[in-house]
């Protein structure tokens, strides 16, 4: 059990947050946390290097000079990959590097991830957080309140909030997401993780559903 400090947006506590982190995941498997922040990480990949070969490179396919009598090296075409602007001989091409793990396994890592953020004490709770406009001062000015300036940190509101959302975009190292849309990778990656009361209600009693899918938009 976990008894978690609740601050308000001006950095003052104003209660507490008990939590049994067994609930999220019975245990937390390093194996399983790096397959899964790989396999997000191949799905970024773009995959879209390339090399061309001696027959898509320009110029002549003629001898550059008779085989024989010359006193030079036998030469073929000019393409060749073995002179400077020609072909490569073993060309790289455009491909896919996204695969998919199990579903359940990735939900799973998702929990684990969340959960070691918490034991870490990694985890800042929040116990509203709301703007009536986006405005990027006053969410730089409430993370410098909690202690979370200059931090790459991670905002999970229990639901999508724009204007949660627009004040944080602009602050480097900073990512708004709603707990359904976080994922192993977006929770490790930060150093901290700022979540709302509410987010962290979703989490405690298993209503969210942890992100299956395969990439980490």
């Amino acid at each position: 059990m976990a008894t978690l400090p609740v601050y308000d947006a001006a950095g003052s506590e104003v209660g507490s947050y008990d939590i049994d982190t067994e609930q999220i995941a019975d245990r937390i498997s390093k194996q399983l946390l790096h397959d899964v922040v790989v396999m997000y990480q191949a799905n970024q990949r773009q995959g879209s290097r390339a090399a061309k070969t001696r027959g898509m490179v320009a110029g002549s396919k003629k001898k550059l000079y008779r085989q024989k009598g010359t006193g030079n090296a036998r030469a073929g075409g000019k393409r060749t990959n073995v002179r400077r602007g020609g072909g490569v001989a073993r060309t790289i091409a455009p491909r896919d590097y996204s695969y998919r793990l199990p579903k359940k396994a990735i939900k799973l890592a998702t929990r684990m991830a969340i959960r070691s953020k918490i034991d870490d004490g990694e985890v800042v709770v929040v116990d509203d957080l709301k703007f009536e406009e986006p405005k990027t001062s006053q969410m730089a000015g409430t993370l410098k309140a909690l202690g979370l300036g200059g931090v790459s940190t991670l905002v999970a509101t229990s639901d999508q909030d724009s204007m949660v959302y627009k004040s944080g975009r602009n602050i480097t190292g900073v990512s708004v997401a709603q707990v359904r849309d976080l994922n192993a990778l977006s929770v490790l990656r930060p150093k901290r993780m700022l979540i709302t009361k509410a987010a962290l209600d979703k989490i405690k009693d298993g209503s969210f559903a942890a992100n299956a899918e395969g990439s980490d938009e």
